[in-house]
């Protein structure tokens, strides 16, 4: 007979019915009833609202710099976590604490001292005004501050991966004669590669929504660096909870699917490194 297992936790059914109430209650319910309001108006007027000039820009503005934002945490997240994982050097306790800073920062305050650094005279704009660079109050300002914002979901997503890929992995393929190239792109990518997808998606997901530090930053114009957030803002401060509701819908559909893509390709890239480790035991 086999030994009944002794868990901390509740039973399944005790653990799985709470999971489902919290969530439900979280976030199942809130967005169910903003699906709910928005059927007040027809398919007509949904989709006039929907696809005004201004909404649509607002779109083109916060989903593009959103990925933007997050294809750029991506790529140097991977570098920082990289550098704090394989590396000693002084200050390094320092500098992984300031990775969490906009974590712990409060939005409206990274949005003001973002814009006061890269403003015309700020200690960073005026170097770049005389490039041509304008970064505070335009769409530039929105791309740096999601930025921010979103470093360190990557970077702690990657950093427990990274300290599991053993360094005698490394120097093994140097001893085959892989070259550091070689050796990035066949063994540390594909184990890494999941989990840079998910630091992705967080970045993401993150900056979509986001709205405190970039209205300080972005100029807010309309057509031009104006965010759907803002504009679902201006709405409600209009009164006018059905068009909001119809603009934050739009922004749930289309955050869904570009998450379940993002999360689709995650699983593809988790199943095809596991089929390669066991094909190569086998």
């Amino acid at each position: 007979m086999s030994a009944k297992k002794n868990n901390v936790l509740p039973g399944f059914g005790l653990a799985l019915g709470y999971t489902l109430v919290y969530l439900s209650v979280l976030v199942l319910i809130p967005l169910g009833g903003l699906v709910l309001k928005s059927t007040a108006l027809t398919f007509a007027q949904f989709w006039d609202i929907a696809t005004t000039e201004r909404a649509l820009a607002a779109y083109r503005v916060t989903f593009g710099a959103s990925a933007l934002a997050a294809v750029i945490n991506a790529f140097f997240g991977l570098i920082v976590a990289w550098v704090l994982v394989r590396y000693d050097f002084p200050g390094k306790r320092l500098i992984d604490s300031f990775v969490d800073l906009p974590f712990a920062l409060p939005t409206a305050v990274a949005g003001i001292t973002l814009a006061t650094l890269y403003s015309t005279n700020g200690w960073i704009g005026k170097y770049l005004e005389p490039l041509g660079l304008k970064v505070a109050y335009t769409p530039l300002g929105i791309v740096v501050a999601l930025t921010f914002i979103g470093l360190p979901f990557v970077v702690r997503t990657l950093q427990p991966v990274i300290e599991d890929i053993e360094p005698e992995v490394e120097e093994a393929a140097a001893t085959l004669g892989a070259s550091r190239w070689q050796t990035f792109r066949r063994i540390i990518f594909p184990a890494i590669f999941p989990a840079l997808l998910t630091g992705f998606a967080l970045s993401f997901s993150r900056a979509v929504g986001e709205y405190g530090s970039v209205i300080f930053i972005a100029g807010n114009m309309p057509l031009i660096s104006e965010i759907t957030p803002l504009l679902i803002i201006s709405k409600l401060e209009q009164y006018d909870y059905v068009g909001a509701t119809a603009l934050a819908v739009v922004m749930l559909g289309i955050s869904f699917v570009l998450l379940l893509a993002i999360n689709g390709l995650q699983w593809w890239a988790a199943n095809r490194h596991n089929n390669r480790n066991t094909g190569g035991e086998q």
